[in-house]
């Protein structure tokens, strides 16, 4: 482990220690100038080597230290170089360059014998800090800030007015195992809306409330006790409001109609009272409770949101007098950062800093950081892979396909790899976001349906990482929890990855270098573990993932299932299929979990000693999980995964589109329509993560679901959009807002909407459009010629010829229709590049109508009046 060497003095040599072994390691020092120099490493002989360097610069250092070719932890490690000579008051000590929040930031002063009366420190950033600092009578100055959120802190320290050298200072500040809770409590003004309207009416209508001053945002339609539908608003400001009741975009009888909101009902952060000494001091394991009075403050919801080292669980609960007690309790100590907002507006003293002592839950933490270098852009023609591990399973139960950019679907070849390891191939046609699903008999494997860039990524960041695998969802004690991580789309960048838990993981990290990698932990007791996953220090989508480990597996590795269920399951009808235990002595249990959470009993008969019967019975369609456990753990294979019904939900067959996943201001109402034509029936759930909550409406369409949105505040929001709990192609939405700001700025808030989909069919049919090339052709550019399209003879073979060379490539659609109907027989024959050889033949005299399209476009002269 490497000791701690930044930011100090020096002046001639620096010295670090290491147990590792001197032959694998490789160390590099990158001075301010950018220049690359080599410190000289000396082997110890006693597990441990010494790092030395002489500095040439004074300034930042980072010192990069290699083990086997990987960055050992902490690396790179950053180091201030001063010369004592030069007379000046300078600062060193990592709350200069970087910090955690939560967690208080050092650095020291010297001031080179001069009084400290002289120094003014100031430190600006994402939150407000407190600054101490304590002179040593030595020549330095102490000093202390505690950041509260993530993100860059400047630091001015100046001496008689002036920046000493190398100030202002950037600090990194991150939220590196910082866990966040948060809850929110609606308060809502209420309208009765005029007019009559039925139940099947509300669900296609949708409503929105236009300010004074132009703010407009979604609202919330319900049916009133009185069986009047009611209209559900947060009121923002006094006066006159506008609210419009629209069916498929069209307003409806009585709509806009006017609402007059009093100064009293005007959410007042202001107003909002608070106490306890929760709100000053807690403690581990206990409820600590402050009390929210918001009785005069209007309507408004009330956020909660509580930031530190454990994830506190937080309750809410109403007193008799109309005011809210607050609890929360947190497993560890440290400092907690509570944000308290009404209406969207911090109330007074928000965001509180809560110094959180006691016991904590002995909890150990793993880390590992590894650069992702980006992969090579990828051509049209190239070969295209993507890989992914999945043990313990026969390629021939793996399927793939491709869909281009232009809804053209392929199958894609599939290759073993190594044992467990498998590869996708295919080669592009087309540039832009290509969607690969890979299904595992039939059901889509974790992290599927991919997105796959051809050409130049349009966007990067940790929203566009993946990670998939049974180590993000159950392990087993001493055994390795195995998962696949996907960067390619997020282009170049760190990745780190933790484990916490009762016990240290050891972990280990495999680089595939095609965009992906394995990972792989072990630990060595039960319990609940979070696996982390960060790109560029922010989580990537789900993460942190909550892991159950099991204990020793015991003899629950003997058992063994046959006859499960395969092909046609339905809902609503009971299957079994059995479990031989091989000489395991112990208990066996089952339940089967259905799309929507809810689990069930499966019902277990001995039917001898070695064999059991499992029977279940699934009552949705969709994706079941089948629990099999012995003795508490897991069998092999558990949980087994199940298709009930025909039309399941297709997380692949679903896409989102519109300017509201673009650029949208504050203020202002933005949307987006998801298109789950061809999809099945699901649970579609949209989440908005941005710097403050968004009202948020989903109604249904023609095509699928619109979902509106107002954003208040400036900044990056991140749109989820999920099919029965797995994401679409492209989900998370990275989308930039702009405008001014409506709301406080404090903690970042989640917005939520969860639809129960209908089926949806696109034009043509139930099986139209789904695979549907996008065709670029000019049917002006045809030419037809022959006799048949002029005069045609009873039982006799009329011909003409169709040349479509120069036309494009589409579809050649011909049809007739005669005095008594269509006619008797027609044939059509490609004679190569679009050249075409076309007969029927009429039984019936009178005049024809005979229509000839490339598409859905007539060629020159259709439709032709044929005499017979």
């Amino acid at each position: 482990m490497l000791s701690d060497c930044a930011h100090h003095n020096y002046s001639h040599r620096q010295s670090i220690t290491a147990i590792l072994t001197s032959n694998f390691i490789r160390t590099e020092v990158k001075m301010p100038s950018g220049k690359v120099d080599k410190p000289v490493i000396q082997d110890n002989r006693d597990g441990t080597v010494s790092v030395k360097y002489e500095p040439k610069e004074e300034g930042i250092h980072e010192l990069v230290v290699k083990y086997n070719g990987e960055p050992v932890q902490g690396s790179p490690f950053k180091f201030h170089v001063d010369s004592i000579t030069s007379g000046y008051v300078t600062a060193y000590g990592p709350g200069l360059t970087h910090g955690v929040t939560g967690e208080p930031c050092n650095f020291t002063i010297s001031t080179k014998g001069a009084s400290a009366a002289g120094l003014t420190m100031a430190v600006e950033g994402p939150s407000k800090v407190d600054i101490n600092y304590h002179d040593n009578k030595d020549g330095t100055v102490s000093v202390q800030y505690l950041p509260t959120a993530p993100g860059e802190y400047h630091i001015s320290v100046r001496f008689g007015d002036k920046h000493i050298k190398g100030s202002p200072y950037m600090a990194k500040v991150t939220g590196e195992g910082r866990k966040r809770n948060q809850i929110s409590v609606g308060s809502c003004s209420e309208v009765t809306m005029p007019g009559v309207i039925t139940d099947d009416d509300l669900r296609a209508l949708n409503a929105s409330i236009q300010a004074p001053s132009g703010l407009e945002e979604p609202c919330f339609l319900k049916r009133m006790p009185t069986n009047n539908i009611g209209i559900s608003f947060t009121p923002r400001e006094i006066g006159e409001h506008m609210v419009s009741v629209k069916r498929m975009g069209k307003h409806i009888p009585n709509s806009p109609f006017k609402v007059t909101v009093m100064e009293r009902e005007v959410g007042d952060a202001k107003k909002v009272k608070v106490s306890g000494v929760g709100l000053k001091e807690g403690k581990t394991h206990a409820e600590n409770i402050f009390s929210v009075d918001t009785r005069n403050a209007g309507y408004g919801g009330l956020s909660v949101s509580i930031e530190g080292p454990s994830k506190a669980e937080i309750q809410c609960a109403d007193k008799d007098d109309g005011t809210l007690n607050i609890s929360y309790k947190p497993t560890e100590p440290g400092y907690y950062i509570v944000n308290l907002k009404f209406a969207d507006h911090h109330v007074e003293g928000s965001p509180f800093t809560v110094k959180v002592t006691g016991e904590g839950s002995n909890r150990k933490r793993e880390k590992i950081q590894r650069e992702r270098d980006a992969v090579p852009v990828t051509e049209i023609g190239s070969k295209c892979k993507l890989t992914f591990k999945m043990p313990g399973i026969t390629s021939f139960d793996l399927a793939a396909r491709v869909t281009s950019p232009s809804n053209v679907t392929e199958d894609a070849e599939i290759q073993e790899v190594e044992d467990g390891l498998y590869s996708v191939h295919f080669i592009p046609k087309e540039l832009g976001v290509h969607t690969v699903s890979v299904r595992y008999k039939d059901m889509h494997i974790p992290g599927s349906p991919f997105q796959f860039t051809v050409g130049p990524l349009h966007d990067f960041g940790s929203h566009l990482v993946k990670a998939g695998g049974s180590g993000l969802e159950r392990g087993v004690v001493g055994l390795p929890c195995e998962f696949n991580v996907w960067t390619r789309e997020a282009g170049g960048g760190s990745l780190a990855i933790s484990v916490e838990g009762p016990s240290k993981a050891e972990i280990e990290f495999k680089d595939r270098k095609d965009g992906s990698c394995d990972v792989s932990y072990k630990v060595t007791e039960p319990g609940e573990y979070r696996v982390g996953l960060k790109f560029n220090d922010r989580h990537i989508p789900d993460s942190p993932f909550k892991v159950y480990i099991s204990p020793d597996a015991g003899d629950a590795h003997k058992l063994e299932v046959q006859q499960f269920p395969e092909g046609n399951i339905q809902a609503d009808a009971p299957y079994q299929f059995m479990v031989r235990k091989n000489g395991a002595k112990g208990e066996l249990d089952a339940k089967i979990v259905a799309p929507s959470g809810t689990d069930d009993d499966c019902f277990i008969q001995a039917i001898d000693a070695e064999m059991y019967s499992i029977r279940f019975y699934p009552r949705e369609n969709g994706i079941h999980a089948i629990h099999v456990k012995f003795n508490g753990v897991h069998i092999p294979g558990s949980p087994f995964r199940i298709k009930v019904g025909k039309d399941v939900a297709d997380p692949a067959a679903v896409s989102a589109s519109g300017s509201g996943l673009e650029t949208v201001k504050t203020g202002h109402k933005a949307d987006f329509i998801i298109n789950t034509c061809n999809a099945g029936v699901g649970t579609l759930s949209v989440t908005i993560d941005g710097p403050s909550k968004v009202a948020m409406d989903c109604t249904e369409v023609e095509e699928g679901y619109k979902v509106r949105y107002t954003p208040l505040l400036p900044g990056d929001h991140y749109v989820s959009v999920k099919y029965n709990n797995m994401h679409i192609v492209g989900s998370p939405f990275r989308v930039s807002c702009e405008g001014d700001k409506l709301a406080d700025v404090g903690a970042q808030e989640t917005s939520t909407v969860v639809v129960d989909t209908v089926a949806k069919f696109s034009k043509g049919g139930k099986n139209a459009g789904i695979h549907m090339p996008t065709f670029k052709s000019d049917a002006t550019q045809v030419t037809s010629k022959g006799m048949g399209l002029k005069k045609a003879f009873i039982g006799k073979q009329n011909t003409f010829t169709v040349n479509a060379t120069d036309a494009g490539n589409n579809i050649l659609y011909v049809g007739m229709y005669g005095p008594k109907g269509p006619c008797e027989e027609f044939t059509i024959k490609h004679t190569g590049r679009n050249n075409y050889n076309v007969s029927y033949s009429v039984r019936d005299r009178g005049q024809y109508i005979l229509i000839v399209k490339w598409g859905d476009e007539n060629i020159p002269g259709s439709p032709f009046q044929i005499d017979v």
